[in-house]
């Protein structure tokens, strides 16, 4: 497995959590605003892939859209990759149960372990699996095993676990993909997947403030965030790390809501952080040896 230069690594660290603090704002923003799922994830793609845009233009001129054409079938695998974990996350939201998704997703650093092995030659190291199982663990005490789910959308939850593993083993095996245009594609492939259940486009302007906000930072800088980090972190500890999203959530909205979470809610986020904490310690101190 090719060793990536300390600096890099805690680049890569800084990133994807990075991204994952974004991405764990999802609670909050739904309770914010007003408007119905499929709404809100559109008008979140939208604003989030002209903000990327913008970004990319204010960098690079004009001549950065040229992007899009050096993207290569590589940059629009990441993009489908994308697009199919949102729509997939989103029907399966539908027809199973939160409780049934939670605990899927928390199998994302195995998965993405799995596909690291079989395209990257990856071995996973023993700390990233032991640190994944006891973030399974959390995740379960956090969530529970109950729930009424469904066989076809449980389906759907693995299916989104897979293309999300698949965004990542594609960052990392794939440097060169420009980052920006990659990044847009899969914003507006993943927008796409909320057209589909839309009902009514049209928004309070109330709402208008702080859906361009969500669109930043939930959808544009997190999956930015998330594209340059995961090419400096093994595929595991990428999955890993976004686990962090789980206990996250409900944090932020504790904290702006003061909607207090469960004990068991606690327990398990706190079994979850400990399990991340602790493989990033260990694998820091590893690689400074």
């Amino acid at each position: 497995m090719q060793t990536v230069p300390v600096s890099r690594h805690l680049f890569g660290l800084f990133c994807v959590s990075g991204a994952t603090v974004a991405w764990s704002t999802f609670g909050f923003f739904t309770l914010v605003v007003s408007v119905d799922t499929p709404t809100l994830l559109v008008w979140r793609g939208m604003f989030g892939a002209l903000s990327l845009l913008l970004l990319l233009v204010l960098r690079e001129g004009l001549p950065g859209l040229s992007g899009f054409r050096r993207l290569g079938r590589m940059g629009w695998a990441f993009g489908a990759c994308g697009g199919l974990a949102g729509l997939t996350t989103i029907m399966a939201l539908r027809e199973t149960s939160v409780t049934h998704v939670s605990v899927i997703f928390a199998t994302a650093p195995f998965c993405a372990a799995a596909l690291g092995w079989f395209f990257l030659n990856e071995r996973p190291s023993r700390i990233a699996v032991i640190a994944s199982l006891v973030a399974l663990i959390g995740a379960v005490t956090m969530v529970g095993l109950g729930g009424e789910g469904t066989l076809y959308g449980d389906a759907l939850a693995v299916v989104s676990v897979i293309a999300f593993s698949g965004m990542i083993v594609i960052s990392k095996s794939n440097p060169g993909i420009p980052s920006l245009p990659a990044s847009v594609l899969s914003v507006l492939l993943t927008t796409s997947a909320g057209l589909i259940f839309l009902t009514d486009f049209s928004i309070p302007y109330s709402d208008l403030p702080m859906l361009a906000v969500f669109g930043i930072v939930n959808s544009a800088l997190a999956i930015w965030l998330f594209m340059i980090g995961a090419r400096y972190l093994p595929a595991i500890e990428t999955a890993l790390i976004t686990a962090l999203e789980t206990p996250l959530g409900p944090f932020w909205v504790w904290l702006a809501f003061g909607i207090a979470p469960g004990l068991l809610t606690v327990v398990g986020g706190a079994i979850v952080v400990g399990a991340v904490v602790w493989y990033i310690l260990q694998d820091t101190k590893a690689a400074g040896h």
